[in-house]
């Protein structure tokens, strides 16, 4: 789409045509990691980096009995946060993320959770996708987070030619309504995991096909 007039009216019909399909594909547009308030959110967020939602959502539970509050784990001793998250991998890197996250929380913040994307991206290790993910899932403010699975499918859809994370989500900003913005990146999310796998797309069952700018459509294994 042209950078300085925005997307057409063909395109931006194009986008709620996908969201509607994706929309009745996955009626419950939610992350999948289990939390239950913004700190434990955006915990559970870096720490899902290179694994499993699944996996995460073994982790956090002990981590957070261990660590109640955002205090707690801000004068945490590394070594026994590694123990904890070791199965997530990265462990040594996303154990610095965490503590010092709790720590800039704390003394930026008073030890609460910023509902504004500005001041979610000052803190160390939160970036523009962390901070949407958040936003849209606690308080239902209007954010797109563009991770692998957004960025793959926006491109094959059509929905964007650019490559820069922060352009793309400028690009889908502006081809769906405000309204919807917080209900776009996780059924991208999901449709990137089920169907529009990155390696092995699964085409032959996918409900986009009919719009998809995708050129190698995968066939159906034989049987």
């Amino acid at each position: 789409m042209s950078e300085t007039q925005g997307p057409s009216t063909e395109q931006k019909r194009n986008a709620s045509v996908i969201l509607n399909r994706l929309a009745k594909r996955y009626p419950k547009a939610e992350t999948a990691l289990n939390y239950s308030d913004a700190w434990q959110l955006l915990v559970a967020t870096v720490l899902s980096a290179q694994t499993t939602d699944a996996n995460v959502n073994k982790v956090v539970p002990v981590l957070f009995d261990a660590y109640p509050t955002v205090e707690d784990l801000a004068g945490a001793n590394p070594e026994d946060v590694e123990k904890i998250i070791f199965s997530t991998g990265y462990y040594r890197q996303k154990t610095k993320s965490i503590i010092t996250l709790a720590a800039d929380i704390v003394e930026k913040y008073d030890g609460e959770v910023p509902a504004d994307l500005d001041q979610l991206v000052k803190l160390r290790g939160v970036g523009r996708k962390t901070a949407s993910v958040v936003l849209a899932e606690v308080w239902n403010v209007p954010a797109i987070a563009v991770d692998t699975h957004v960025k793959r499918v926006a491109h094959r859809l059509g929905l964007t030619t650019n490559t820069d994370p922060t352009k793309i989500e400028a690009d889908l900003k502006a081809l769906f309504p405000k309204k919807r913005w917080a209900e776009v990146s996780m059924r991208i999310i999901q449709f990137g995991r089920d169907v529009c796998d990155a390696k092995k797309p699964r085409c032959w069952e996918c409900p986009l096909r009919d719009r998809c700018a995708y050129e190698n459509k995968t066939p159906r294994p034989s049987s």
